[in-house]
């Protein structure tokens, strides 16, 4: 969905639309975010402020995410809020070696005057998402050892205490003076 900003002069324009789950194209090797498990429902205004436009917009939804844990997925529910700038790259400047201040994180640069809408909506999800997702709270993760998942069986596997890089130091014998 593509956006002339030029067209929006004075004013605002809404745009409010329904992405079904087969939209999401999770292209990303061992990515984070499998699908969408519903429609999520995307509301979005955009306005006019000098020579940067301000978008403002909301998405909420179901995504279907691996546990960072366990390695199971599991339905995710999302609802989050988002404004930002949308701004011309300056002059003579190429869009992967642009440094950024703090002030433009909330800045989102775009190349000529048009805007795909989707894009902003793809990064939003990510951008609402957690660094490491997780199942539940007191996800117990797999095995170290044998890979089975501890939330869902328990396993035979010898469990030591203590940080393993140190267990060399157990078996040292110190000489008493």
């Amino acid at each position: 969905m593509i956006i002339n900003l030029r067209a929006i002069l004075h004013g605002h324009q809404r745009f409010d639309f329904i992405l079904e789950p087969d939209w999401w194209e999770g292209n990303e090797e061992n990515g984070q975010i499998m699908g969408l498990a519903a429609p999520l429902k995307v509301h979005m205004n955009i306005s006019r402020l000098g020579e940067r436009h301000l978008l403002e917009g909301s998405l909420s939804g179901v995504v279907l995410v691996w546990c960072a844990r366990c390695l199971e997925s599991y339905h995710r529910d999302l609802a989050t809020e988002f404004r930002l700038f949308l701004t011309s790259l300056p002059a003579n400047t190429d869009q992967n070696e642009l440094e950024l201040s703090e002030d433009d994180m909330w800045v989102d640069f775009v190349a000529g005057d048009e805007v795909n809408l989707l894009e902003i909506v793809r990064e939003q999800i990510y951008l609402s998402l957690p660094m490491k997702t997780l199942c539940r709270e007191d996800c117990f993760g797999l095995c170290p050892r044998c890979g089975t998942n501890l939330n869902k069986k328990k396993c035979s596997c010898e469990r030591e205490n203590g940080d393993q890089s140190f267990s060399k130091l157990k078996n040292l014998k110190v000489n008493g003076s």
